[in-house]
């Protein structure tokens, strides 16, 4: 499997883009989920509330109203008018609402754990509303409560038993928890409850139709990025890339990149376009002066060969055919150590020339024994000269015939 540094930039694209949306996509989501979630327990809370203030003045109402009602109807006594208003505003809800106390009359009020510590609570400071997620039987689940205080009205029930109605004292006999409360003391409280699961539920849909809109923005806005990025800087950068390519492989510099901009990939394809034009340049220079050296060495009435420094004939003229005896063709390519007789001689002062700098008979004039492909044998003076091209060091010989046997 290729590295992600080895694979085509276009490729890599691809690869960010698609991390990018993914990474946007979860953090719209959590985001998105964490401001639901507060948003509905904000709904929760004020609609706890709304109930649970409901409740209070209604019972508030009814104890300041009634008077010797409830002797005959039941249903009239504040605290059942109040429980049942509660059933009556929460039916068809996901709310379970109903009133609580420490010193309960009706069983049905019996505080739970979380009730009873957050009477406990009331009951020892002053303190307002409440609300928190706890555990219910292992589910979640949204609780609130509001405390009651005891009005006036509320002590001629709950007051002295000795001045509380006789209904009162027929169902609930002297010394009960329920009397002797005082005014502005703690009797008890609203609990509303909720599960979370429907909150969760809620939450859901929500979440599932804005992360729809989201990723949805998210796509279109990286679908225009990503084809702006494409056009102004993938696409360029390939087109120079490929042309590079092509331009080395075929040796030809008349390629051109049309210039677009005037930015940093602009500039890049005008300085390619201006190295391009300066290696055309050149190279006609090189040919021009190849064929005008070449031009030159045939003129010449001596054999003229260029080598390498392992002695490769490159270059050769009319008269080193007649001097070597070998077609120029057959020529070019042989070593020219081989044809004299003290050829290792030679190599080993092109050796110390390519290594010192100087020295090894390179621009002297020195005198060996030749023999051709022939078997014929001369003295032949030899003029070395040493030049650079293309990053190697070249040698020409001119080679002038002293004796031949």
């Amino acid at each position: 499997m290729p590295r992600f540094r080895d694979l085509h930039i276009s490729t890599k694209f691809n690869i960010i883009m698609s991390l990018l949306l993914i990474v946007l996509f979860l953090a719209a989501a959590f985001m998105t989920y964490r401001r639901q979630q507060a948003l509905i327990l904000k709904v929760a809370v004020d609609n706890a509330r709304s109930f649970a203030r409901q409740i209070i003045e209604t019972r508030d109402y009814m104890s300041s109203v009634v008077r010797g009602e409830p002797e005959k109807n039941y249903a009239l006594v504040p605290q059942v008018v109040a429980t049942r208003v509660a059933k009556r505003i929460t039916s068809g809800s996901k709310y379970y609402v109903r009133q609580v106390s420490l010193r309960y009359r009706n069983p049905e009020n019996r505080p739970d754990d979380y009730e009873t510590a957050q009477l406990r609570i009331f009951a020892s400071k002053d303190g307002g509303e409440t609300y928190r997620v706890i555990k219910v039987r292992g589910q979640e689940a949204f609780r609130y409560m509001l405390p009651m205080v005891a009005e006036k009205s509320c002590l001629e029930c709950h007051g002295d038993y000795d001045s509380a109605p006789p209904f009162v004292r027929a169902l609930f006999p002297r010394g009960h928890f329920s009397f002797n409360y005082k005014l502005g003391e703690v009797i008890g409280a609203v609990s509303v409850t909720i599960p979370m699961a429907d909150l969760y539920r809620e939450i859901g849909t929500n979440l599932e139709l804005e992360l729809l809109y989201r990723a949805v923005i998210f796509f279109i806005i990286i679908l225009i990025m990503g084809t702006l990025i494409r056009r102004t800087v993938i696409n360029p950068v390939t087109l120079v890339s490929a042309t590079i390519t092509r331009v080395t492989r075929t040796g030809r510099f008349d390629e051109r990149i049309p210039q677009k901009s005037n930015d940093e990939l602009g500039q890049l394809v005008g300085t390619f376009n201006a190295m391009m034009e300066e290696l055309e340049h050149k190279t006609l220079q090189q040919q021009e002066s190849e064929e005008r050296y070449r031009g030159m060495i045939e003129m010449a009435h001596s054999a003229i060969v260029t080598f390498l420094e392992d002695g490769k004939i490159v270059i050769a003229n009319q008269e080193a055919e007649r001097l070597f005896g070998l077609s120029r063709q057959d020529l070019l390519g042989e070593i020219i150590y081989g044809f004299l007789m003290d050829g290792s001689d030679v190599e080993k002062g092109i050796r110390k020339f390519l290594q010192e700098g100087h020295g090894g008979g390179v621009g002297e004039t020195t005198f060996h024994h030749f023999q051709d492909r022939r078997g014929g044998t001369t003295s032949v003076e030899i003029a070395l000269s040493a030049s650079r091209a293309a990053q190697k060091t070249m040698f020409t010989a001119i080679l002038r015939e002293v004796s031949r046997s």
